[in-house]
């Protein structure tokens, strides 16, 4: 087979001289076989002298973390990756480099790789820095909401399921760095494990990791009770262990003369497992039943249930510490069988009875399925390759599951639907796939929004509707004042995906309109109550008494031309009792009336074209009556109570003459048009009601006006009577209906 020179650093530097440039001479292609080394090769020129920001040398870590992949059953490939993804940092330009060497696949997953871990590691310093300016509690809210972020960020970039594995391992090395040099952890990183990491692979079903991780943080977020309970587990080791061999060895020789070949073996106890068990049942250590723990592994899922008859007719079960996880496996796929018994000493012991697949997906989780899968079609250790163990379903499903758990809320296509950035201060910004600069400056604050002119992604300038991607930088900037663009509102040109900035541009542009018709509808207010000399008026109380919560509320319907200015006019200006006020105008006694045959003016009632109804208080009999003498019209009949009326005879008080209704206009069936006026509140079924009660009554209605205004009905009937002195009983059965306020004549 041809061979193809690996890739070797030069001593050239890119245009700032600052990172070494790698050539590469030939292609190698990703399937050609030694990969692992190829990559570390590949990596050690650029990773040997050069230092994480933890301290520890980058190829000693890159070594580790392919040495964890491999015992969780990871790949060569995945193996090799753990090399690439931080020679990025040390190329110039690593994509197309890694690419050119390794191919398309490896230059993807290393590329995402670093820029998770950038991400959160300019996550874990902007917490840091702020931490001093703020109050403890603040502190407390900030770290768990960046912990929160950094998992959904996790999360966001799993779209390639190796960037998971990759990350798990890497923070499972950065622990035991620590732990071995004893040097203080560096903030966040122990919580991130014990939060974020130390679930994820509990949810995946890693528990080789989840148990270290678990134990190395929790020694270094609470070491001195960390130190008790070692403590108390190392009081009596020896004797516990001594026990445990002897039971160990008695039950596998049990189990095989009774024709079950087990694998019996102790199940060691982690530190961090036994504090929450205490904790979380409020129980002493010596009650946690766990802290001596068997195993027993079989061939076949027939031989786990013989195995748990058999250990249950020697020991002494503890009935509500029986769990069957074959018949129900754990959301994560997770079997076995899970009993606690009793010797005859009475001290109590954990047995979990398992299949070796159980075991080993048990032990690896999700991470095993890529040993299956590479194992071939006959499958490893009798698990095949295909159907349930198909690698990216298992993990997909997984790590929504781990979503749904923490959030309490469904992961509606989480992984497709989400994206997540970084403030300039490096707080993470959970967006919509396909948002914008604009988007993440209204998910910052909606004033940002609306002042958002400009934006720079990793730096650089970019129009206002270029797309964002995982990890990016974003900086928007913005004018002092000024608002958003109507632009922004059409969904062709690309500016908003995010419902709630679209949301906050309407809401801007409706207040914007709302301004507008509230300055418009108080334009008319004051207007009309100059005209009625009103202006001592205050606004709220006219407002009140009009049935608004405030003058705004009434500005803004008058504006819209939703409620009628005449509705004020009525409420300055009511109308007066049916009755001859003292205030009236003078009458003069016209000498026509001594003898209305010699009269030029006529009687009202008496058939002649000299008379009118005034249509402005439509009087009608019996009311107390006068006529004023107009311009070629003859005489308009008015009510003495018509405001009309005093203001013409205040102008021309000599046109005024008295009428009457004649002697015999009782006796007619004449009718008279009059108004009523009725306020009720607005229901089904109201017009239909009142109108019944005049048809009852035998008025016939030739008029009806209606207006409804949050939620009050102003209506005005036009009927015909004879006699008005039968209105006021019609109305009073109006006032008796649901709803009616006030029933009365205008």
């Amino acid at each position: 087979m041809k061979s193809h020179p690996v890739a070797k650093p030069t001593s050239a530097t890119n245009s700032q001289g600052v990172l070494p440039v790698v050539s590469v001479v030939g292609q190698i292609l990703p399937d050609q076989a030694h990969a692992l080394v190829r990559a570390r090769a590949f990596a050690e020129p650029l990773l040997a002298t050069e230092l994480l920001d933890t301290g520890e040398n980058i190829l000693a870590h890159a070594d580790a973390v392919a040495l964890i992949l491999k015992s969780i059953g990871g790949s060569e490939a995945m193996q090799a990756a753990s090399y690439l993804v931080y020679a990025c940092d040390h190329l110039n330009k690593p994509q197309e480099v890694i690419a050119k060497a390794f191919g398309d696949n490896f230059a993807a997953l290393a590329m995402e790789t670093t820029k998770l871990v950038r991400v959160q590691r300019q996550a874990r310093l902007a917490l840091l820095a702020n931490a001093s300016n703020n109050p403890a509690a603040s502190q407390v809210q900030g770290a768990a909401l960046q912990t929160e972020n950094v998992r959904k960020m996790l999360l966001a970039f799993s779209r390639d399921l190796r960037v998971v594995m990759l990350r798990l391992a890497s923070r499972l090395q950065t622990l035991r760095f620590f732990a071995a040099t004893k040097l203080p952890v560096s903030g966040g990183i122990a919580d991130e494990a014990l939060q974020v990491f130390a679930p994820l692979a509990n949810r995946l079903g890693i528990w080789e990791i989840k148990w270290e991780m678990e134990d190395l943080a929790f020694r270094f977020l609470e070491p001195d009770t960390y130190r008790e309970v070692a403590r108390l587990l190392d009081e009596k080791r020896l004797e516990r262990e001594l026990h445990m061999e002897r039971m160990r060895a008695q039950l596998e020789a049990d189990l095989l003369a009774n024709g079950l070949h087990a694998k019996v073996s102790g199940r060691p106890k982690h530190i961090y497992s036994i504090v929450k068990k205490m904790r979380g049942k409020s129980l002493g250590f010596d009650k946690v039943y766990d802290i001596r723990a068997m195993r027993i592994v079989v061939a076949n899922v027939p031989e786990c249930y013989a195995a748990l008859s058999w250990v249950h007719s020697q020991f002494s079960p503890i009935a509500e510490e029986f769990d069957d996880y074959i018949a129900k496996p754990k959301v994560n796929g997770y079997q076995s069988l899970h009993t606690v018994v009793r010797n005859v000493a009475g001290q109590p012991t954990e047995i979990q009875i398992r299949t070796q697949a159980m075991h080993d997906h048990a032990e690896n989780g999700v991470a095993a399925h890529w040993a299956y899968k590479e194992a071939g079609a006959k499958g490893y250790a009798g698990v095949s390759a295909s159907g349930e163990y198909d690698a990216k379903i298992a993990v997909l499903r997984q790590l929504l599951a781990w979503e749904r758990d923490l959030s309490g809320t469904p992961a509606h296509g989480m992984l497709d639907d989400r994206i997540y950035v970084l403030t300039p201060d490096a707080a993470i910004v959970e967006l919509p796939q396909g948002a914008t600069a604009v988007d993440f400056a209204y998910s910052v604050h909606t004033n940002l929004g609306h002042r958002c002119r400009g934006a720079r992604i990793d730096g650089a300038m970019v129009p206002l509707n270029t797309p964002l991607k995982n990890g990016q930088t974003v900086e928007v900037t913005v004018v002092k004042e000024g608002g958003p663009s109507r632009d922004w509102l059409n969904t062709e040109l690309g500016y908003l995906v995010s419902h709630r900035a679209r949301t906050k541009v309407r809401a801007w542009f409706n207040a914007l309109a709302m301004n507008e018709t509230v300055a418009k509808g108080r334009e008319a207010v004051e207007k009309l109550l100059q005209r009625e000399g009103k202006t001592a008026l205050k606004l709220d109380d006219l407002a009140v008494q009009l049935g608004f919560a405030n003058a705004e509320a009434l500005f803004e319907d008058v504006g819209k031309d939703e409620f009628s200015l005449r509705q004020i006019e009525l409420l300055l200006r009511p109308p007066e009792p049916a009755q001859v006020d003292v205030d009236a105008p003078l009458l003069r006694k016209s000498r026509a009336f001594e003898n209305p045959s010699k009269s030029g003016l006529l009687v009202v009632g008496v058939d002649s074209l000299l008379t009118q109804m005034a249509k402005c208080c439509k009087p009608a009999p019996p009311d107390a009556i006068c006529g004023f003498v107009t311009r070629g019209k003859g005489v308009s009949v008015h009510r003495t109570d018509c405001t009309n009326l005093r203001e013409m005879v205040a102008k021309n008080g000599e046109r005024l003459i008295e009428v009457d209704w004649g002697l015999t206009q009782t006796a007619t069936s004449a009718v008279y048009p009059v108004d009523v006026a009725i306020q009720a509140t607005d229901r089904q079924g109201l017009l239909r009601d009142i109108s019944e009660v005049f048809t009852k009554e035998k008025m016939n209605v030739t008029g009806v006006q209606t207006q409804s205004i949050k939620g009050t009905a102003w209506m005005t009937f036009t009927v015909e009577v004879s006699d008005s002195g039968r209105l006021h009983k019609v109305l009073a059965l109006v006032m008796e209906l649901a709803g009616v306020r006030s029933a009365r004549r205008k």
